[in-house]
């Protein structure tokens, strides 16, 4: 319980920056909502001008974005990758910071298996995980709900708020096992940010020409894909697929941790 403590007291300033960001950008994207809202179709008719690759860069799509449901999910792009980012990044540094920082030899001496460490570290990784999901899934209801002046699209955002779960448990299964795959922090945190990168982009391309859909399974970004939740709902392959990527990479990441030396 204190390696957890530890962690979460280590984390925590970034925590609030990263909950404050998203907050913020929840209630400047719903500005903008309320001016698309006020002119309808016009908006629509204006983003349909635009070229397929802005229109994919943008994540609009065919989404009506003169209802908070349309605007909602082209915005969930955004958290998506936010969400992602975090993620990645949480995985990639929290084992390894401890060689970066030279305390691995403090955690390591303490009378306590490796492994506990280990579990401690993704515990506290993934509370951490968890608040910005819940800060994100409770100021969209929050602020949604301000500017929204149609039906409640709450259970729209609880759906999307699943998907973005998962695709940060990912992201942060993979940054784990980039970290100890690499030599130190600053090359796990450049391969996965890396990564993450272009995973994105490969979900733009996909969403440029349909006819690479047969590859969308290569991106997490396309496992929860916002457009498809809203028209077919979660899909059951998609958790299937996730777990087994996450349950892979932690099993990996264990394996390879556990028998590591520690430069220290």
């Amino acid at each position: 319980m204190n390696i957890i403590l530890r962690e979460l007291k280590s984390v925590r300033r970034s925590l609030i920056i990263w909950s404050t960001s998203i907050i913020f950008l929840i209630y400047v994207g719903m500005i903008k909502y309320e001016g698309y809202s006020k002119v309808g179709e016009t908006a629509n008719e204006l983003f349909d001008t635009l070229p397929i690759a802005v229109k994919a860069v943008l994540g609009i799509g065919n989404m009506d974005l003169a209802l908070a449901s349309g605007y909602y999910v082209v915005f969930f792009l955004y958290f998506s990758v936010i969400g992602g980012i975090h993620a990645i990044m949480q995985g990639a540094i929290v084992l390894s910071k401890e060689e970066r920082d030279k305390t691995a030899d403090f955690l390591m001496v303490k009378p306590v298996k490796r492994s506990y460490v280990i579990h401690m570290k993704i515990i506290a990784s993934l509370i951490s995980i968890a608040i910005i999901n819940v800060v994100t899934w409770i100021g969209s209801i929050v602020v949604v709900d301000i500017f929204n002046k149609g039906p409640s699209i709450n259970n729209l955002i609880s759906k999307l708020m699943i998907g973005l779960l998962m695709i940060q448990l990912i992201y942060f299964s993979l940054g784990l096992l980039f970290s100890v795959l690499m030599k130190s922090t600053k090359k796990a945190a450049s391969v996965s940010s890396g990564f993450l990168l272009s995973t994105f982009l490969l979900s733009i391309i996909i969403d440029i020409n349909h006819n690479l859909e047969s590859i969308k399974y290569l991106t997490p970004f396309k496992y929860f894909d916002g457009k498809r939740i809203y028209f077919e709902g979660l899909s059951d392959f998609s958790f299937v697929l996730a777990f087994f990527v996450i349950i892979i990479a932690l099993v990996i990441s264990y394996y390879i941790y556990n028998r590591k030396d520690l430069h220290v």
